[in-house]
């Protein structure tokens, strides 16, 4: 379970090998993902997003309230193969 505090936002990352899926319970999560983070989604409660292994993305919760969500993983080891993109941090105001 992971719970973002409102004005909370993530630093581009992505995951070398391994998928994730994304189902919020509460709240919503602003998401760009993409090679240079392109493409944007704002995922809400009940949505369910799946990111495939590989794809740079960044999450942020713009809203005035918590936003929750479960999160599955396709890697027992999943903090090791997070790489951080911070030349795609700017991308994304």
């Amino acid at each position: 379970l992971l719970t973002m505090p409102p004005g909370a936002r993530a630093k581009a990352h992505m995951h070398e090998s391994h998928e994730t899926a994304i189902y919020v319970l509460s709240g919503e999560v602003h998401t760009w993902y993409g090679d240079r983070l392109e493409h944007h989604i704002v995922v809400k409660a009940g949505d369910l997003f799946y990111i495939p292994a590989g794809v740079p993305h960044l999450p942020a919760n713009l809203s005035g309230a918590p936003s929750s969500a479960v999160i599955a993983r396709t890697d027992p080891n999943e903090q090791e193969s997070v790489v951080l993109l911070p030349e795609l941090d700017g991308l994304v105001a």
